[in-house]
C-alpha cells in the first residue's frame, strides 16, 4: 500500500506517540508518597499494583530498622530505554520494562533498590560490594515473595569471595550475623552512612577480619 505524504507524516506521528507515552500516578501512605511513572503501554497487568504494595510494606520497616531519616519521597520508573534490570539515584528508581517481560513476577528487585534510598551512603563510605551485599541481605530477609521470582541466595562454591558483592556477599553477610553478631548488619549499615566504616570494624564486632571469617565461612557455609 502507498502511502500518501501526509498519511506518513501522521503515521509517524501517532507511533512516535506510543512509543513515548507515559502514564504517571501517586500513591500516598502516612508520610510516604510514592510517584510512578511508566512508559510501558505493554506492562503486565497487575505490576504497579504489586510494586506499590511492595513498597508500602518494606519501606516502613526499613525506615525503622535502619534509617528513619531516609528520604519519605520515591519516584517508581519503568524505563522502555533501559537495558539492565534497575538501578537507584538518590530517590528515583529506574526499573527495565525489557526486565519486566523476561522476569514479570521480579517484584522484590524493588526491595533491593529501595534499601539504596535507605543507605544513602556519602562518597567513600563505604565498599562498593558490601553496599549491594547488604542490599541483597535486605531482600532475603524482607522481600515479599523472592520464591515467586525465583530469587535465592546462590549455594557456596570455592570460587566465591565475599567481595562477589551481591548475592555472594548477603549470603556471607547472614552467616557472620548469624554465628557472630545478630546486629551485624544494622552496625556496618550506619557506620557506612556515617563515613566510620573501616576494615577494623569487622575485628570490632565479631572479633575476626573479614578475610579470617571467609575462611571460616567457606570450611563451613551452611546457613
Amino acid at each position: 500500500m502507498k502511502l500518501s505524504k501526509i498519511s506518513l507524516i501522521l503515521f509517524t506521528v501517532v507511533l512516535f506517540n506510543k512509543v513515548t507515552a507515559q502514564h504517571e500516578s501517586t500513591y500516598t501512605k502516612g508520610n510516604l508518597s510514592i510517584s510512578f511513572i511508566n512508559e510501558d503501554p505493554d506492562l503486565k497487568t497487575g505490576t504497579e499494583d504489586k510494586f506499590i504494595n511492595t513498597v508500602f510494606k518494606v519501606y516502613p520497616k526499613l525506615l525503622k530498622k535502619f534509617n528513619s531519616s531516609a528520604l519519605k519521597d520515591i519516584t517508581i520508573k519503568i524505563d522502555t530505554a533501559y537495558t539492565g534490570v534497575a538501578y537507584c539515584s538518590g530517590g528515583s528508581i529506574t526499573v527495565s520494562a525489557a526486565w519486566l517481560k523476561k522476569k514479570p513476577t521480579d517484584i522484590d528487585l524493588i526491595t533491593h533498590e529501595v534499601m539504596h534510598i535507605i543507605q544513602a551512603y556519602p562518597n567513600e563510605g563505604g565498599p562498593v560490594w558490601l553496599s549491594e551485599g547488604v542490599a541483597d541481605y535486605v531482600r532475603y530477609k524482607f522481600g515479599v515473595d523472592n520464591e515467586e521470582a525465583g530469587w535465592s541466595l546462590p549455594d557456596f562454591n570455592a570460587s566465591q569471595h565475599y567481595t562477589n558483592s551481591y548475592r555472594v556477599t548477603a549470603r556471607f553477610l547472614v552467616w557472620v550475623s548469624d554465628h557472630y553478631n545478630k546486629k551485624l548488619v544494622y552496625i556496618l549499615d550506619d557506620q557506612m552512612r556515617t563515613k566510620t566504616y573501616t576494615e577494623n570494624s569487622w575485628n570490632d564486632l565479631t572479633g575476626k577480619s573479614v578475610d579470617e571469617l571467609w575462611q571460616e565461612y567457606s570450611s563451613n557455609p551452611k546457613i
